[in-house]
């Protein structure tokens, strides 16, 4: 457990994931495990399927460059920042090799870390694997885990419980907008065939007779 006299915080950059509904699963493991702040890089926009109502509950800041995003972590909030890839040099997250506010980094699905995003970080942690029935976890999956032990290791306090659920704290009275998708699928289906010029990027060149359910959801999650 850590021993610091100034608040320690966990943060999530979210630069490369592919699959852009992973965003929204991504955000309520955040919620769940104390992150403080999600770092956007790049597109403002994100589909929060799979959230549950926790992006209310989260800030969001956005950049448009990793540099300018790396500038404020270690800049303005004096955060280590933590590639989760299974690198050369990278230590087993078991360890707990944290300092101090640390802000997670997350390769893409299928390529990991960019050359530029290896650049950014300053140590690598990696998850330990027990079977060989896949190379890696899927990138929810291990940010959820990494992000439980930076809570262990920092000591956050459990969140009461009643029942057999964790008590959800009220929504903030002001929020400011979140710049997402958050349209059902009978939307999209109408939106579609009513050829709206100016849809979301999620939904731009979708073949014009492919209006079938499983297209759809293939249309919005696809990478």
């Amino acid at each position: 457990m850590a021993s610091s006299s100034i608040p320690l915080e966990s943060l999530v950059i979210v630069h490369n994931v592919a699959k852009r509904h992973n965003v929204g699963t991504l955000a309520r493991s955040a919620t769940a495990f104390g992150v403080t702040e999600m770092i956007l890089i790049g597109k403002r926009d994100f589909n929060s399927f799979g959230s549950h109502g926790s992006t209310s509950h989260l800030r969001f800041r956005h950049f448009h460059s990793l540099s300018d995003a790396r500038h404020y972590l270690k800049e303005e909030r004096d955060c280590d920042i933590c590639g989760v890839e299974i690198a050369d040099g990278a230590v087993s997250i078991e360890k707990h090799p944290f300092r101090k506010s640390t802000a997670f980094l997350l390769g893409n699905e299928g390529s990991g870390l960019s050359e530029k995003e290896y650049a950014m970080c300053d140590f690598f942690v990696y998850i330990s694997q027990y079977g060989g029935g896949t190379a890696s976890l899927n990138v929810t999956v291990a940010a959820s885990i990494v992000l439980h032990q930076f809570g262990v290791w920092a000591g956050f306090s459990e969140t009461s419980r009643e029942g057999n659920k964790f008590v959800v704290a009220q929504k903030p009275e002001k929020m400011t907008k979140r710049n997402y998708c958050a349209e059902s699928i009978e939307f999209i289906v109408e939106k579609r065939k009513n050829k709206k010029e100016n849809s979301c990027d999620f939904f731009d060149e979708i073949k014009k007779d492919d209006l079938t359910s499983s297209n759809i959801m293939e249309d919005l999650f696809a990478g």
